[in-house]
């Protein structure tokens, strides 16, 4: 069988993992901390049947307390990620991090990342310190990227509001931000103006594709755009599936994204394996193991076989 690309895998390096409990950071998203070694990863993915992870820090960034060390966080991630991917070239490549809401530092990294380290792509999260992906104040680096022809994996932080007891922020919250975030990118046109910038919607999309046409009549009555315009746009995005991939879910995705758009995702090692095996039972289709992700990223064409 072909291997499985994986679009939405974490990577959590020991300094970072010190980084962020020395900030009091244990638990982001609400799931602990788990422990991780490349060489878990790999055993991880031989048995997934998982060819080519390209990794990324998730929650909470690079934007650790007052933000002071983002770019140094940011800095020794990347170069850990590129490092990772040279160590094991076909079985790992790299989104890079970056230091939003710093757009500055954020040009700045990202130009070393897809430049001198040649990253897959970059991660930015739908909310930092509340201001989400689409706010015109990002348009600047929302320039470098296009002008990259960047991948952007758009994954999900903490809302910016106090989470509700009981209910962890990954269970429902993230899919929330998710939605915000696609929302604003959609609504300040941010496709359309920057259009070599190809984004991937972290959990297939929170709930874009399930919610869009009521979306796409909101944005209508804010802007005066063509609903069925919006629509195509929301449905532009690519989505991956990470956790998302039940037999309720993924028919919907299926049906509102456009035709080669759906990427797989397994969102190790927060998600524990169980998890990955009970999602993958429905993951069995080609053009979302691998066949998707190959024409998106093309290095990945001679991936190798698992």
């Amino acid at each position: 069988m072909t291997g499985r690309i994986d679009v939405h895998q974490h990577m959590i390096p020991e300094p970072y993992a010190r980084r962020l409990r020395s900030h009091g950071v244990d638990a982001p998203g609400g799931r602990p901390l788990p422990a991780w070694s490349p060489a878990e990863a790999v055993e991880m993915m031989d048995r997934q049947g998982i060819a080519t992870a390209i990794v990324s820090l998730t929650t909470p960034g690079a934007y650790l307390g007052d933000g002071a060390d983002a770019a140094s966080v940011a800095r020794q991630a990347n170069e850990y990620g590129a490092e990772l991917a040279a160590a094991r070239p076909g079985r790992f490549g790299f989104f890079a991090t970056l230091t939003l809401p710093d757009v500055g530092a954020a040009i700045a990294e990202a130009g070393h990342a897809l430049g001198g380290l040649s990253a897959d792509g970059v991660i930015l999260l739908a909310n930092s310190r509340g201001v989400y992906l689409g706010d015109p104040a990002f348009d600047p680096l929302m320039g470098v990227l296009d002008e990259h022809a960047a991948i952007v994996l758009v994954h999900p932080a903490e809302l910016p509001g106090p989470a509700v007891d009981g209910i962890p922020p990954f269970a429902a919250d993230f899919l929330l931000d998710t939605t915000r975030a696609a929302f604003n990118l959609i609504k300040h046109d941010v496709p359309r103006r920057f259009p070599r910038i190809r984004f991937i919607l972290a959990h297939a999309g929170g709930f874009v594709p399930y919610a869009a046409h009521r979306l796409a009549i909101t944005i209508f009555g804010e802007t005066g755009r063509d609903p069925d315009q919006v629509l195509a746009d929301f449905a532009g995005f690519y989505f991956d599936t990470a956790l998302s991939s039940s037999p309720a879910a993924l028919p919907s995705l299926l049906a509102f994204a456009r035709p080669g758009h759906v990427l797989y995702g397994s969102d190790w090692p927060f998600a524990p394996e169980p998890a990955v095996t009970y999602f993958n039972t429905w993951a069995d289709d080609a053009a979302i193991n691998h066949g998707n992700a190959r024409e998106l990223f093309p290095r990945l064409k001679e991936a190798p076989h698992a």
